[in-house]
């Protein structure tokens, strides 16, 4: 019997690597997003397509639904859905912090309250939430994106001891930098918010850096991700974290040894070279 699994923001990047990865592993998935035209290529690959938007319940609802009623069953929830929102917190609206978090913390907790029903009647299943790196660490002009990441960083320790006794794992993958659409739309709103402001030059510089991010050889294919997610997956007792991509693993190892202070110079000091240098 295939497995079935729901991934979501699937029309790009992470999350359309992880339903070709999941569909060569022989599961049956279902790829979700709002934008289901960019999904064409995943139909003819063997994915079956949703249209679900994340901020709407009845989207979701409905999403499940159908998946409840084509198997009665789901094995893997993948929570990919989100974006980065910067900008200084002065400056940032508060529909747009308001939104910032029910795309990356509010649906995603939904989501994984409707699939679990299901999960617990098979005794068995696995939410894998896709944090960052940005939910151990921090930057300049990013608080609304990193309080995001840090707020499903501990909502899913929590899930996890909750639905242990069912027999469903709850998993955490941190991808550091990767190569997607994020980092465009992470510079575009911060020198949207705060590009003309008294934080101009931080938003320049910063915005900068990112853009140097993507252009490196830091940054990893969206492949390395879906890789781990499959491999945490096949896993019979996957661990509750997976820093994978894009130097994560260094980065959280600084952060892990690194004073506040200390932490807040390198990130100065990675902002100013990787500006500076624009690679």
């Amino acid at each position: 019997m295939n497995k079935v699994a729901l991934v979501t923001g699937a029309s790009s990047g992470i999350g359309e690597a992880t339903v070709r990865r999941l569909l060569v592993d022989g599961y049956k998935v279902y790829a979700g997003a709002r934008r289901v035209e960019r999904m064409q290529s995943l139909q003819q690959a063997g994915a079956l397509l949703l249209a679900l938007d994340v901020t709407e319940d009845a989207s979701m609802v409905a999403a499940i639904d159908t998946i409840r009623k084509d198997h009665g069953r789901l094995d893997a929830l993948v929570n990919n859905a989100g974006y980065g929102s910067y900008g200084a917190l002065e400056d940032v609206p508060m529909d747009e912090a308001r939104r910032q978090f029910e795309v990356n913390v509010f649906g995603l907790a939904r989501l994984s309250q409707l699939a679990t029903p299901m999960m617990r009647a098979q005794r068995g299943g696995a939410i894998v939430n896709i944090t960052s790196i940005g939910g151990k660490m921090h930057e300049p002009l990013g608080a609304w994106y990193h309080a995001t990441k840090f707020a499903v960083e501990g909502l899913s320790d929590c899930l996890r001891m909750e639905l242990a006794p069912f027999g469903i794992h709850v998993i955490v993958i941190e991808p550091g930098a990767i190569k997607t659409e994020w980092g465009g739309i992470a510079r575009e709103s911060m020198l949207k918010y705060s590009g003309d402001t008294a934080y101009r030059e931080q938003a320049q510089m910063h915005a900068r850096m990112f853009e140097g991010a993507d252009k490196s050889n830091m940054a990893s294919p969206p492949e390395v991700v879906a890789e781990t997610i499959a491999g945490a997956l096949r896993a019979g007792r996957p661990r509750t974290r997976y820093a994978t991509g894009g130097g994560a693993k260094m980065i959280l190892a600084l952060r892990r040894f690194t004073s506040d202070r200390g932490f807040d110079w390198l990130m100065r000091t990675m902002e100013r070279r990787m500006a500076g240098s624009g690679a």
